[in-house]
């Protein structure tokens, strides 16, 4: 780990800035672009450390999508990166990280207001660090997608320093923001598509206006559609092993009411970890089944559920819980641990998000294997969407890797010292577009992302000689 520049912590704005700009001057723009690997490193070491606290039968489907691309990789290599940038110079200026801010990561969802925004929204690996390395990880994601599609050295250079100068662009203007006005702010969809629609060429546009219309339809009237079949007058989840299994048939031998009240019970603590008002709410939903549900690629093999609530009036409520284990990032900086890594993730999310799911909340508990873990739980789909990486145009992906950068900076400047951090991008009028600090996350960039080609590499020879298991097509 290195150390922080050694500087004295401010007070003002104005020294706040200083104070940013100080810590530039020990940490320069040409350290952030060092990217280097000893002979020793060994990713999918790393990745066989995680495995070990994941379901087994689980694990070789994570291997399997990670083997599918080099962006697959990449997607489930947070652990990886958080090891690696560990070694290398930090600016010592924290904010709250999302940990794993890659470009599948952001997207939409609906606000408790019914406004459908773009954003973060994946916290599994929220915690303090040093601003620059979420920068980074979204830039090398930039990269890495980019050369998966094929795309040319030249439009790589411009997608990424476009990313790179967003970010950095905003930050100085967040930073001559009120309070308030940084705290609201939010990237408005529809707004959003109305500013660039005529950017966009007619396909890409009807694709960006589907995308949204898809996105209001995702909601738990949805869901239960696509998850459940009606037996005997009432709804049930489909059984889809390995990916989604009810929770009856992973646990053989213990009576299925009995551990449906055993997860009743559970949620009670999780009750007390919402808003009064929500509870009232929540109060008026009655559990009716569980199931164990493969999600992303990253996260396979921890423990996640899906749950099945009933309104008054028979209306459907599903939710999300999911295991939370510790973050990739807390072995690497200068942060005391945190208590509950279910609390650590909502936490996260609320300071980071411009506005959380009214359903957020967290819990802890002892499994029917005895072992106590935390959770977080959430929606299972509130308007939720994502963009389709692969279909993108490098002038689109420009765009969207702007978008995110935008995001990206409103995030640490809720959960940072916004000052300091404009202080060390620049001064306030520096808005070109080949600031050095642009081309110094592009240089690490490019080679973060050959690294992860070679990682990837070595992950498709370790499944091949048999180190370790990998099942595909799920």
């Amino acid at each position: 780990m290195t150390e922080k520049p050694v500087v004295n912590e401010p007070s003002t704005r104005a020294e706040r800035v200083e104070y940013g700009k100080k810590a530039r001057s020990s940490v320069s723009f040409d350290a952030l672009a060092e990217c280097s690997f000893g002979s020793d490193r060994d990713p999918v070491a790393l990745l066989e450390g995680q495995a070990a606290t994941r379901v087994p039968d689980l694990v070789p489907i994570r291997h399997g999508r990670m083997a599918a691309s080099p962006f697959a990789f990449y997607r489930g290599a947070a652990l990886v990166m958080a090891d690696d940038l560990s070694r290398t110079p930090n600016s010592g200026l924290t904010t709250q990280l999302c940990g794993d801010a890659h470009l599948i990561n952001f997207g939409l969802y609906a606000t408790p207001e019914r406004k459908l925004v773009f954003d973060l929204n994946d916290f599994d690996e929220t915690f303090p660090g040093p601003f620059e390395w979420d920068v980074k990880r979204l830039a090398a994601s930039l990269a890495v997608a980019a050369g998966n599609s094929d795309f040319g050295r030249k439009q790589r250079k411009k997608i990424v320093r476009a990313c790179a100068a967003e970010y950095r662009e905003t930050m100085i203007g967040l930073s001559e923001c009120a309070e308030l006005d940084v705290w609201y702010a939010h990237i408005d969809a529809q707004a959003q598509l109305d500013q660039i629609r005529g950017l966009l060429d007619s396909t890409t546009r009807k694709r960006l206006e589907k995308t949204i219309d898809k996105s209001w339809n995702r909601n738990s009237m949805q869901a239960l559609s696509k998850l459940t079949t009606i037996i005997d007058g009432h709804p049930r989840i489909v059984s889809t092993p390995p990916l989604i299994v009810p929770i009856e048939e992973l646990v053989a031998g213990i009576d299925a009411r009995a551990l449906n009240r055993e997860l009743i019970e559970r949620f009670g603590s999780y009750r007390d970890t919402l808003a009064p008002s929500v509870r009232v709410l929540f109060d008026r939903f009655q559990f009716v089944e569980a199931a164990r549900k493969v999600v992303g690629v990253g996260s396979v093999g921890t423990r996640t559920w899906i749950v099945l609530l009933k309104g008054s009036g028979g209306d459907p409520l599903f939710l999300q819980v999911k295991e939370a284990q510790r973050s990739v990032l807390e072995a690497y900086v200068d942060e005391p641990p945190c208590a509950n890594q279910g609390e650590r993730v909502v936490a996260g999310q609320r300071l980071m998000q411009a506005a959380s799911d009214i359903f957020l909340g967290w819990q802890r508990g002892v499994g029917v294997d005895g072992v106590e873990r935390d959770f977080y739980i959430r929606q299972l789909r509130d308007g939720k969407g994502s963009a389709d990486i692969g279909t993108m145009s490098p002038k689109m992906m420009k765009l969207y890797g702007r978008l995110c950068a935008r995001v990206l900076a409103h995030a640490h400047a809720r959960g940072g010292d916004r000052f300091a951090i404009a202080g060390y991008l620049g001064s306030d009028n520096d808005f070109d577009s080949e600031n050095e600090f642009d081309r110094a996350i592009h240089a690490f960039a490019e080679t973060y992302a050959e690294q992860n080609g070679r990682d990837h590499a070595s992950l498709l020879q370790a499944i091949s000689d048999g180190r370790i298991t990998a099942q595909g097509g799920v």
